[in-house]
């Protein structure tokens, strides 16, 4: 048993252990500042922000349906 814990973790019922994931992970979450990122994950960070910056640069439907003459 880790000794920050006062209990077993391998005695809580299924649902308690995945609350306990839950809480730790949203524990981890309120400080993001703190979660050291290397160079290769920011690197995809900043690709994913980049295609979602440019997601709408696309044709509506109802233009494609113009240029394929599927249009009324």
């Amino acid at each position: 048993m880790h000794p920050i814990l006062k209990v077993n973790i391998s005695e809580l019922s299924v649902s308690e252990r995945i609350q306990l994931a839950e809480d730790l992970w949203d524990s981890i979450l309120t400080t993001p500042d703190k979660l050291p990122l290397n160079d290769e994950q920011k690197q995809e960070l900043d690709r994913r922000l980049e295609m979602h910056c440019h997601k709408n640069q696309g044709s509506t439907w109802q233009s494609v349906k113009q240029r394929l003459g599927l249009s009324q």
